[in-house]
């Protein structure tokens, strides 16, 4: 596995080795003994997302303590542009952003640490545009997203 460090503390992109043969292929999507005690070392859950339309944005979703949740996230069709922002207060990269290109082709992973506000299926949420953040989104015809994820206010911590 090739494993790239971000700009947001503990935070990594991750490449698994591929060895392709006749029969296909094989690649490790996984292993924390490659990850050196990254904290999410117990998976407890685990969660597929489809998209029926292109530009549809999930929402920067988080969970408050002590709910809060690591996340390992991979594109297995189709592609994604994945977000994550820094809102632990006590981190040197606080309300930073980093955004990855997740794709089949790639096979990217990318392994979010509690404490980041990221994709769906959490409590609480900011807004995809709110200023905090600056994050620069790729251009889309149209933004496809629930209303929740639409409406909510401005980020305070």
């Amino acid at each position: 596995m090739n494993i790239a460090e971000t700009k947001l503390r503990d935070a990594y992109v991750v490449e698994p080795l591929r060895f392709d043969d006749e029969r296909g292929f094989f690649a490790r999507s996984w292993s924390l003994k490659d990850l050196h005690g990254w904290e999410a070392v117990s998976m407890v859950e685990s969660n597929v997302s489809y998209n029926a339309r292109a530009g549809t944005l999930r929402g920067m979703h988080y969970q408050c303590a002590p709910h809060q949740q690591a996340k390992v996230v991979r594109c297995t069709r189709g592609s994604v542009y994945d977000v994550i922002v820094d809102l632990r207060a006590d981190s040197p990269t606080f309300k930073e952003w980093v955004a990855a290109e997740l794709s089949s082709e790639n096979r990217l992973t990318l392994c979010v640490p509690a404490g980041f506000a990221h994709g769906p299926a959490a409590q609480r949420g900011v807004r995809w545009n709110d200023p905090a953040f600056r994050i620069e989104w790729p251009r889309a015809q149209e933004r496809v997203m629930a209303d929740r994820d639409r409406d909510y206010p401005d980020f305070k911590l």
